[in-house]
Order: C-alpha cells, then structure tokens, then sequence
C-alpha cells in the first residue's frame, strides 16, 4: 500500500484477535502518525499490541464494545485530542456479530443487531474523517448479508471525501452455509457458541498473507477512486 500522506493515522477494530490483529501487525510499520487498536477484549487487545513488529511510535487501544454509542463519542474525543486526525480504517465485521449477545432470538436477529454495530462504527468513522481535509478510507472487512449498510455509508462519505468499500475471502456460500459451520452446530448445539468458535479458528477461515492484505492496501491507497465496492479474494468463507 502507498500511503503518501504524511504521518497517517489508522484505526482497526476487532483488533484483539484473527484476521485484524494479523492487520494491525501487517499495517503497523505504514501508519507512522499512529495506531489506534479497538476491541472489546482488553486482555486480548494489549496482547495483541505487544504482538506488533516495529510498531509507530504512537499505538493506542481502547477497549469497548463498537455497539455503544457513548462509548464512541468519547472515543471520537480522545482520537481528535491525541492525535488530531484519522486517515484510514479497517473494521471487522465478523467480530462485530460474534460480540453480540442475545438472550433469545435465532442467529438471523443476532447477525442483524451486528450491521447495526457495523453502521454505527462508520458513522463515527466518517466524523473523524471529515475533519480531516484529506477525508479518509474505510475498508470492511467480514462483511456478510449488510450490502445495504454498505452503500448507505459510502453514500454518507462521498461529500467529504470518505471512501468506504469491503474485501471478502471467498466465493464459497458465507459462513452460515459452511460445512464446517454446520459441523460446529452439531458439536456446540447452539448458534452463536458455533458462531464464536467460527470466528476462533483462522487458519480454516482466512490466508493471513498476501492477497487479502494487498487488496486492502490498494483500497486504502488514495490511488483509489472506488467507493461502496465490495471485492473479493478467493480462498475461505466470507464471515
């Protein structure tokens, strides 16, 4: 990825584990105004932290639940405070859903309370991008089922220069339709426990290296003019 502003700030979130604590390693060394780590996990988030390679001089995490809205205006006040800017974004959506709790209700009402976390987290995004001149770039990454949260949000940020687009892995049937989702049902006998030991395994869900990170930097990139895309990788269930 060429990222050719000076002393970019990203920020990505379910950063504690899988496929985005692999992108805030891989990233890390390309976001020298600093890193900014969001996850529910505390535990998990710092681990993750300590796991960078050469990491900028500034990485901060904040650790809380994407869904609360209060909880992202006071993050939005301490990004604006510390670091004054924000100029790229990676979030994942597969850890959105699986840090969804229900006590009732099937997988269909519970992956939907999860776009709306989705939709929240780009709508805060976008604020902060928009006070920057530059705008910004937002990729989604785990994006199943949420097309239309999608296009409302790069329709959002198309004024003030924010592009907003998605990269999945595969062309198999998503997630809910894998075999080895089913095979998960079977032996936890529930879906969202099979939901959350999906989202454990990384190894059968994503290919940490290579393309899926070079198809991210090229839509980070200020190369690119796309927005609302969703692009894919082959190899592994899209989440």
């Amino acid at each position: 990825m060429n990222l050719d502003r000076l002393n970019p700030v990203m920020l990505i979130t379910g950063a504690a584990s899988g496929l985005s604590a692999a992108a805030a390693r891989h990233f890390a060394r390309r976001a020298q105004g600093g890193l900014i780590l969001v996850d529910a996990d505390e535990a998990g988030l710092e681990t993750a932290a300590d796991a960078i390679e050469n990491p900028p001089e500034r990485v901060s995490t904040l650790a809380f639940d994407i869904g609360d809205r209060e909880r992202w205006a006071q993050a939005t006040d301490f990004i604006r405070g510390q670091y004054g800017r924000l100029d790229y974004a990676i979030v994942d959506a597969s850890a959105a859903q699986s840090a969804v709790t229900v006590t009732d209700g099937d997988l269909i009402t519970w992956t939907s309370t999860g776009h709306e976390h989705i939709a929240l987290t780009l709508r805060a995004l976008t604020q902060l991008m928009r006070s920057n001149g530059q705008g910004g770039a937002i990729v989604v990454i785990g994006l199943a089922g949420a097309a239309d949260v999608l296009r409302a949000a790069a329709l959002d940020g198309a004024s003030s220069n924010v592009r907003i687009n998605a990269a999945n892995q595969g062309v198999a049937p998503i997630w809910r339709n894998a075999p080895l989702f089913q095979d998960l049902i079977r032996s936890e006998r529930d879906e969202r426990r099979a939901f959350k030991a999906l989202s454990a395994l990384p190894n059968s869900l994503a290919r940490y290296e290579g393309h899926l990170f070079e198809l991210i930097g090229q839509l980070l990139s200020d190369d690119c003019p796309a927005t609302g895309a969703t692009l894919v990788v082959d190899g592994g269930y899209a989440l």
